[in-house]
């Protein structure tokens, strides 16, 4: 199993506010999470708006926490809303049921983290996510 090193995080992050910049995606903001759910990189584009960074983190924490992308997550809450909710106050409401957080997988297969990227539409958001891990030479898992 591989570990998601801050030099790896950083790339993907760059790569996909490239992705963004390239579409002119409004202002985003990209969080990398670990494997263990804890935040290596955090980048916020000027002009995000205040509650980005939480709703990224969240994105990309369900992700890791459950082992589904958020917009599977997002299905479950549609089909198990109480499920969901219930699941969400253990998550003490960490937990962003919408699409933009993906699952970053090793050439093994191995989960060794996730992107959250907020700011602009969610299929936008998960867009640059996919795009950013691909640029990295890892598998994006996005459902």
């Amino acid at each position: 199993m591989s570990a998601l090193t801050l030099q790896t995080a950083t790339q993907i992050s760059s790569q996909a506010l490239a992705a963004g910049r390239a579409i002119s995606a409004a202002p985003l903001t990209i969080a990398v999470l670990d494997a263990g759910g804890h935040l290596i990189t955090l980048l916020r584009e000027d002009g995000a708006s205040l509650l980005r960074p939480q709703i990224a983190i969240g994105k990309a924490w369900g992700a890791v926490a459950l082992g589904k992308t958020s917009r599977l997550i997002a299905e479950d809450a549609q089909q198990r809303p109480s499920f969901i909710a219930a699941v969400n106050t253990l998550a003490h409401g960490n937990l962003i049921p919408a699409p933009g957080g993906v699952l970053i997988r090793d050439g093994q297969n191995t989960v060794i983290g996730a992107i959250g990227i907020s700011g602009d539409t969610s299929d936008v958001d998960e867009q640059c996510a996919i795009k950013g891990i691909l640029a990295a030479g890892l598998q994006a898992d996005a459902g």
